[in-house]
């Protein structure tokens, strides 16, 4: 793909120009101190508020297993809508402005083009993601009892996966429209689409959020049960629209 090393740095200078992979990886550290944190004291601030004489509300001793499973949801599903927010104007905003059309009539094709985006994206999220989990283990520790580091780090690496599957439905998105609210709403609707399906028994879990459960798991050092295959569908899922979206816009006028 001719340009894709160039349009790659292009695009993870932009990022940093502009702030988004600074926002991006503070926000995914904030929810990693935040989460064991929020396990460990909870019950105790909720204690706190309830008014003297009232009925006592009497809370189980939280575990590691609650920090794994507050970051695990705060990861997974608030910090999904970042990956959204980082892809949905990418090709978009481009076409609308009509840079995309001036990048492209330097030695830089299409494929290049849609490729380094989409590695853009998935370099931030891997850096959030790494930052996030790294806090997040180490306030487990302080808190709690440690849970496997490896495990942990798999955990990790599977809500990277589900992020990168709704951030590529975004990017595709944003291939097919030529406006970010379209591009947007793609997104939200992959993101929701997703979680409806998740609760279905058997489907279920070869959706992004249906490898919350697993992921869990993994980070307390449970059994996850079958992983490989449903790992395998949400990256056939992540490179299809990249796939679609790279065969949307190849024949798109610019």
């Amino acid at each position: 793909m001719t340009g894709f090393a160039v349009l790659l740095r292009k695009e993870l200078l932009e990022q940093w120009r502009t702030m988004r992979l600074v926002i991006v990886a503070g926000l995914f550290l904030a929810f990693g101190i935040l989460s064991p944190i929020a396990a460990r004291y909870t019950p105790e601030i909720v204690g706190a508020l309830l008014p003297a004489g009232s009925i006592q509300m009497i809370f189980p001793t939280p575990t590691t297993r609650d920090a794994v499973d507050q970051f695990v949801k705060n990861v997974g599903s608030t910090l999904t809508l970042a990956g959204i927010l980082l892809a949905m104007g990418l090709v978009a905003v481009e076409k609308e402005r009509g840079t995309a059309a001036f990048i492209l009539t330097r030695p830089a094709g299409r494929g290049a083009f849609i490729a380094a985006k989409f590695a853009a994206i998935a370099l931030t999220l891997a850096v959030a993601m790494a930052l996030a989990g790294a806090v997040a283990y180490a306030y487990t520790v302080w808190l709690f009892e440690a849970p496997p580091i490896t495990g942990y780090a798999a955990m990790c690496a599977l809500l990277w996966l589900g992020q990168l599957v709704i951030a590529s439905a975004t990017l595709l998105g944003s291939a097919l429209v030529r406006s970010v609210a379209p591009a947007a709403a793609i997104g939200f609707a992959a993101f929701v689409g997703s979680s409806i399906v998740s609760a279905l028994p058997t489907i279920g879990r070869y959706t992004p959020p249906g490898r919350r459960g697993p992921a869990a798991a993994l980070g307390i050092g449970a059994d996850p049960g079958p992983v490989l295959g449903p790992v395998a569908v949400n990256v056939a899922i992540a490179a299809g629209a990249v796939v679609l979206a790279w065969a949307s816009f190849r024949r798109q006028e610019l």
